[in-house]
């Protein structure tokens, strides 16, 4: 994995505006399918330049081929699934990573305030079909689990290392992990959460291997580690503790193999444009976020709930031979963050973590959380020359 001895590099933690075209032929599906085929390559490499023009060194595919979401995008790549419509007030209650904040503001959730409507977050919620008669569709695990991906994932290694061709940066291609996968798939087959997770974590294996053996450097996205937490109300710290402990023992399983070195691994507090207020405190996981088999942490650390957390590394001791990626800027406002600004927090990290140890990051996939593709793009650009003065500051 990339590293540097003299100034702090730049990345991000994943999605980036996807093209109108290329957004309308994956609505249209299989009517789309070959234009789509046709035009992405030049889609990709168009990202790439992108990227490299706001001044972004570790770059990926800005995961505009995916259909669905970050996560929900597997769906097509694993066998044993099958989806069910169900009509208002039936079926299993939804999963809502905004549970706790739900409970203190009901009438804000009500009235479908937050940035992406009332239902945000839920998984298995009204909004998922037809939001205006309460139906919801929901995925249910009725079968054993095969990963049948393959072409997917070739052909997304494929059009992202023919745009980097001749380019020095390094490449990377996030991949879900079985916890998150977990939110929006319902178990009805396997005998127990433990037996299920680990199923999962062999599906996304074949996943991890095809992008590692092609040279790539695999992101992890998991959001599922903190923003489980509100989905489970109910659950004391403790109990949270051991929920957490069992999806990373997972995650690792499905990475045995995988080497560390070709890993990075993001997590955040779910991302919904909402109150934050019941995230749980990264002191409470953070000994278990570093247990991931992963060189690179890459963790949301730059808007109003969780700026404060880079004070957890003045009392945890960062492992030797990691890297930390936090967010220096984020998704959650369309403000653009003033270099000076992201300077200072990448001072703020290096000094605890050692400036080689640190690159800038974003909080979440800006993608699809700002209001207009301009303001992603400026963004990434603050990052960029953030990190050329924190690198004067911190190598003068």
């Amino acid at each position: 994995m990339r590293r540097s001895t003299d100034r702090i590099l730049v990345s991000h933690a994943g999605t980036l505006p996807r093209p109108p075209q290329i957004a309308e032929l994956i609505r249209q599906g299989p009517a789309g399918a070959a234009e789509l085929t046709r035009v992405l390559p030049g889609a990709v490499k168009e990202i790439v330049r992108k990227q490299l023009e706001a001044g972004v060194d570790i770059v990926n595919d800005g995961e505009i081929p995916k259909r669905g979401t970050f996560s929900s995008y597997i769906q097509e790549r694993m066998q044993g699934i099958e989806p069910r419509t169900f009509a208002a007030g039936e079926g299993p209650p939804p999963r809502d990573v905004n549970g706790r904040d739900r409970r203190d503001f009901p009438g804000f959730f009500a009235a479908g305030l937050g940035g992406f409507g009332a239902a945000r977050g839920v998984f298995g919620g009204a909004s998922a079909t037809r939001p205006e008669a309460g139906e919801r569709t929901l995925q249910f695990c009725t079968g054993p689990l095969k990963y049948i991906g393959r072409q997917g994932v070739e052909t997304d290694i494929a059009n992202l290392k023919a745009a980097v061709e001749g380019v020095d940066v390094e490449p990377w291609l996030p991949a879900i992990t079985p916890g998150t996968v977990e939110h929006w798939l319902w178990n009805e087959h396997y005998r127990s959460d433990e037996e299920f997770l680990y199923a999962i974590a062999d599906v996304m294996h074949e996943e991890y291997r095809a992008i590692t053996d092609a040279g790539l450097v695999l992101q992890l996205d998991d959001p599922d580690l903190p923003d489980g937490w509100q989905m489970y109300p109910d659950l004391s710290i403790d109990e949270y503790r051991k929920y957490a402990q069992l999806r990373v023992e997972a995650l690792n399983y499905g990475l045995r193999d995988i080497p560390t070195d070709r890993t990075r691994f993001h997590t955040c507090w779910g991302s919904s444009h909402g109150p934050h207020k019941n995230d749980i405190p990264l002191r409470h996981i953070v000994d278990v976020i570093l247990q991931v088999k992963a060189e690179c942490i890459s963790i949301e650390a730059s808007n109003a709930r969780h700026g404060h957390d880079w004070t957890v590394w003045q009392d945890v001791r960062f492992p030797d031979g990691k890297s930390l990626m936090p967010g220096v800027v984020g998704h959650s406002s369309d403000l653009i963050e003033d270099p000076e600004l992201v300077a200072e927090r990448l001072v703020r990290y290096a000094q605890l973590v050692g400036r080689e140890n640190v690159i800038a990051g974003t909080d979440c996939g800006l993608g699809q959380r700002v209001g207009h593709p301009e303001i992603v793009w400026a963004k990434l650009a603050a990052s960029a020359e953030g990190a050329r003065i924190a690198s004067k500051q911190l190598w003068s």
